[in-house]
């Protein structure tokens, strides 16, 4: 139990609505931001509505979801940095989706420590899976893609693109849409979605 001091300290960050703010942007329920932090969607719910306080690491694994960095929650608004660096070291890779079979690509936040970004930039590594395993996925705003190295079949609203090495292609993301390796090794690239 909180005292009546920490709680109106803690109260003064604002951290359930931030987290309800930023889950609602990115179009995520309590039940798929669950899944994706291993919290119960109660938990969840009773954070956003400022019923619970999280923990440090609580808190750190619900940033990690949202590319954001701990002070997206914790610092105040007003004393924001508009200069944000993201060592490679730093970086976490994760599968485009929790637990998932025949994962189509992988990817890296590189703008977690941004705290009010208006793009978000990935590394992406792209797998040679079957195109039939390939899942399709669309999200709002629309998304850029500039391929490292290697062959890539992107596939949007049901139209196949090959890129190689150095080619990019941007478009509407909102369009169901995958990505595969071509080939037998992987592919790489630099991803940036606007919302």
């Amino acid at each position: 139990m909180l005292s009546a001091t920490l709680e109106r300290g803690l109260r003064t960050y604002g951290i359930g609505d931030k987290l309800r703010t930023i889950r609602l942007s990115k179009k995520m329920g309590l039940v798929e931001l669950g899944r994706h932090t291993g919290l119960s969607a109660a938990m969840l719910s009773k954070i956003e509505r400022g019923r619970l306080f999280p923990t440090l690491p609580t808190l750190l694994r619900i940033a990690l979801v949202f590319g954001v960095g701990l002070e997206f929650f914790i610092t105040d608004d007003r004393k924001r940095n508009a200069v944000a660096i993201v060592r490679r070291r730093e970086r976490q890779r994760f599968p485009e989706r929790p637990g998932g079979k025949d994962v189509s690509f992988f990817f890296e936040s590189l703008d977690f420590t941004a705290v009010e970004r208006r793009l978000h930039a990935y590394y992406a590594e792209f797998e040679p899976v079957p195109a039939e395993k390939a899942r399709p996925h669309q999200h709002s705003g629309v998304e850029f893609l500039y391929l490292l190295k290697g062959r890539l079949a992107l596939r949007v609203a049901g139209e196949d693109h090959l890129l190689d090495g150095g080619d990019s292609v941007y478009f509407n993301s909102t369009r169901p849409h995958s990505y595969r390796s071509v080939g037998d090794k992987p592919c790489a690239g630099l991803v940036v979605s606007v919302p």
